[in-house]
């Protein structure tokens, strides 16, 4: 791993901080990872896998991962009109990451809970 030197560039002290500015935002991973798990869904679809999320902070989300790249929102012209969102190319090859992630939860979260507790006890 090549690392850069970051006396004269401080915002470049860690090179993958924009990624996880855009990843793994508070919503943006649940949307991805519901688009990625489900395929293509309309609005309320989302709105309902996702628990807790306001429809405004959907549709703030879904317009910026639509900037970025990694959703595709598709208007089919009916009426009444209908939209639907997939995951893109671009957020498709996120998923190993999302299934390294995955892994890494299911073999080490009880040891975070135990050190928590054992934080928490002293």
């Amino acid at each position: 791993m090549q690392v850069t030197d970051t006396t004269t560039e401080p915002e470049l002290a860690c090179p993958i901080a924009p990624v996880v500015d855009i990843v793994f935002s508070r919503w943006t991973t649940p949307i991805l990872w519901s688009l990625h798990a489900h395929g293509r869904q309309r609005f309320v679809e989302l709105e309902r896998r996702i628990a807790r999320i306001t429809p405004k902070v959907l549709t703030q989300r879904l317009r910026q991962l639509e900037r970025d790249g990694l959703v595709v929102r598709t208007y089919h012209p009916e009426v009444p009109p209908r939209v639907e969102y997939e995951i893109s190319e671009l957020g498709r090859s996120l998923a190993p990451l999302f299934a390294h992630l995955a892994d890494w939860s299911a073999d080490h979260l009880g040891e975070v809970e135990k050190a928590r507790r054992t934080y928490d006890e002293a």
